[in-house]
Parts: structure tokens; sequence; C-alpha cells
């Protein structure tokens, strides 16, 4: 692998750090006193800022497969990486670029799997940033860890599907904007267990789809991406709104969780840079017993740990993005999952720390920390737990050719 980014790769992240500095962070005040304190749908500001964003070649930058004909600037992965990273220093700052979870691994799902007529009447509307999205996979009655037993039931009734089940942490389903909802489901009884479910296309107004509630994380709510709670009853779409064929339901997942696990990811990378940024002035303002906090050996280890691990973090995600780049998510699926464990551990230990140097302030909503704690705490469980991707890594470790009493690297006393 060749670690030196292209020169599209640095020129594109140049202008995202620019366009950040000059645009983005100057209204994440006003942004924050809109959205988190007066609990607007967003900030006013936004339409202008996507519309600059836009005007300087800054839009839909995470999508590699974007037809001659759609807006966007087709970056690839590994270049997208850059930028993601940037992006993810502050959380609602990829809206910006029309770059934010959950829309754009929607739109990876509908350039991958929609047919001509879906994508004008599903996709094109996101590509503009004219509409929201939501994924509705997890349920609170099952397991959903194994998608094999999510239950909702979508029946064939002549034309039509008729959908009824409950699903939430559907992340962006409680937004006052989201206007489409991709639902799984069990189309089948009968067959391969990974070939029972569908998924099917269902504007969230519906008759029958009802939001339930929105629901928070930790006390936490995802501002960006309203989390919502959603009960389907008789819930009736027409034939036409399935992506891909009957019993595609994995398949179309796995299209979709492969991208977003690694864009959640290189956000999270920027997040954590973030924390060490945010350690390193508050522990050289702060002074205790007569030292200032940054002397102190303890202070200095946290922060170099945190370095450490970030640096580590972020090789492993540049090469599952170059994986993708290279091979498809069937070539790095191993390496997802790599990274899916290994980088919300680093954030959350790296949050920890920065909560640690920053004592009582480090809790409240003055500054992102504990958001960045209980963020990374959600996606080790979200997008499939730790155990699961644990297991998927376990299984491609192939024992040795020899036993422990046949290897050459065994030398066992003389007897």
């Amino acid at each position: 692998m060749d670690f030196e980014l292209s020169p599209r790769a640095r020129e594109f992240a140049g202008r995202v750090g620019a366009f950040m500095d000059r645009e983005v962070l100057p209204r994440h005040r006003e942004w924050t006193r809109a959205v988190v304190r007066e609990g607007k749908a967003g900030a006013a500001f936004m339409p202008e800022l996507q519309a600059k964003a836009r005007a300087e070649g800054l839009w839909n930058l995470a999508l590699p497969d974007l037809a001659v004909d759609e807006p966007g600037t087709r970056l690839t992965n590994l270049e997208y990486a850059g930028c993601c990273e940037l992006m993810g220093r502050l959380a609602w700052a990829p809206e910006a670029f029309n770059c934010q979870a959950p829309d754009v691994p929607n739109m990876i799902t509908l350039h991958q799997c929609a047919n001509p007529e879906q994508k004008r009447a599903w996709l094109a509307p996101l590509l503009e940033a004219k509409t929201r999205s939501a994924f509705g996979m997890t349920e609170p009655a099952v397991a959903s860890s194994d998608a094999t037993n999510i239950a909702c039931r979508i029946e064939r009734q002549g034309d039509d599907y008729v959908i009824n089940g409950r699903k939430w942490f559907s992340t962006g389903a409680a937004h006052p904007r989201c206007s489409q909802l991709m639902v799984m489901g069990v189309t089948e009884d009968k067959g391969e267990r990974t070939r029972r479910h569908s998924v099917v296309m269902v504007p969230m107004d519906a008759p029958g789809l009802r939001l339930v509630r929105e629901l928070e994380w930790m006390g936490l709510r995802d501002h960006v991406a309203p989390i919502g709670e959603l009960e389907l009853v008789d819930v009736r779409v027409p034939v036409e709104n399935r992506l891909g064929a009957e019993g595609d339901g994995f398949k179309v997942a796995q299209v979709r969780l492969g991208p977003a696990r690694v864009h959640h990811c290189m956000r999270q990378i920027g997040l954590a840079g973030l924390m060490i940024d945010l350690m390193l002035a508050r522990a050289a303002e702060r002074s205790t017993f007569g030292r200032r906090v940054i002397e102190y050996d303890t202070v200095q280890r946290w922060i170099a740990e945190s370095r450490v691990e970030l640096e580590q973090a972020k090789l492993l995600t540049l090469k599952c993005a170059w994986l993708l780049d290279r091979q498809g998510h069937h070539g790095a699926w191993r390496e997802v999952s790599l990274v899916k464990l290994a980088v919300p551990s680093m954030l959350q230990r790296v949050a920890d720390r920065a909560i640690q140097v920053f004592g009582a302030m480090g809790g409240t909503d003055d500054v992102p920390i504990h958001h960045a704690l209980a963020y990374a705490r959600l996606m080790r469980i979200g997008d499939g737990p730790d155990e699961v991707h644990l297991r998927q890594v376990f299984r491609q470790e192939t024992p040795p050719p020899w036993t422990i009493a046949e290897s050459p690297y065994v030398v066992p006393a003389a007897t």
C-alpha cells in the first residue's frame, strides 16, 4: 500500500479544511444556539452554507459512483477519508457538504440497488439535499445483531406489499424533513435464512406509518439526524418500491452497511483529533498545586497515548478505504470489521481521558467531549456490536499447519 495521498486527495482535503475554517466553524455557536438550545430542526443558515459548498465544488463528496449527470465530486473512499476526518470535528459539519449520515449510505444503496425509475423518485432528491431519509432495520423485540431475527412482515397482496412491524434506533427517522424510509422485513418464511428478507422504500407519510417517539442515547439527542422509533401497521406500498429482487434484503443491507461503518470511523478519527487538541489547550491553561496541568506526567502520558492510538486507528482506516476502492466490500469486509472494532474503542478511551483533563466542564454541553464519549459507545453497538465483528475477524484466522508438538518454534526440554 502506498501511504502517500494523491494530489487530488490533498487538494480536496485542503479545500474542505479551508471551507471549514472560513464558513463552518464561525457558525458553530449559532448552530448550537438554534438546534441544541432552542430545539429547532436546523439552523436557518444551512441552505446558504450548502449553496456555497456546492458552488465551490464541495458537494456529495462521499459518492464515488455518481453518474455523469449527478452532482458531486466522485472521490474514491481513500480520497474522501481526509475530507471526512475534517468534517468529523463538528457533528453538524457534514450536512454543509451533503455528506451526513444516514443519507450518504442510503444514497449509496440507491445507486447500487435501485432501478432508473426508483433513482428518479428516491435518489435525486437526496443528491440535491431536498429531503432527508432513514433506514429501518433494528427492532426492539428481537436481537437485531443477528439480522436473520428481524421479524417485520412484508407480505405481498396483488401489486402491493403490506408491512407490519416495529423499528427503532432508525437514525434520521425523527427528523421533520425525513420523507423516505428504507424498511427491511420478512417476505419469505421458508428457504435459506439469509434469503427471507427484502428491502422496500416507504414514504414517511404513508398511512399506517407512525413515529412513536424520538430516542436519545445515554441522555443525548442526535441533533443532526434525530433517532426514531417507528410503528408500521398495514402500511401499503407498490411492489415497485422493492430494492433488488425479493429475498435480496441482506445483499441490499450489506451494500449500505459497509460504507456506513467506514464513514463513521473516518468521522470518529477527526473527533478524536479534536479531543486531543482540547486536552492540550485545557491542560496548558490550567494550574493546580502550583504547576500547570500539562506539566504532570500523567496528563502527558494520557495525551501521548491518545495520539498513538489515534494514529494506529487512522492507518487502519486508510487501509480499509484503500481496499474498498480496489476490491469492493466483499474484498474488504474483514478490514471493515477491524476498523469498526478499533476506532470507536479508541475514541471512547480518548474522550474519557479528555473528560478527566477537563474535570466537571468535560461533562457539560459547553464542550463536545461527553457527546464524543456517548457517540463512541453507541458505535460499539450500532451497525453490528463488537462481539459480532470479533467473531467475523476470528473466523478468518487460520490455524498453522502444525501441532504444538510438531512445531519447529517449540523446543521441549530434554528428557
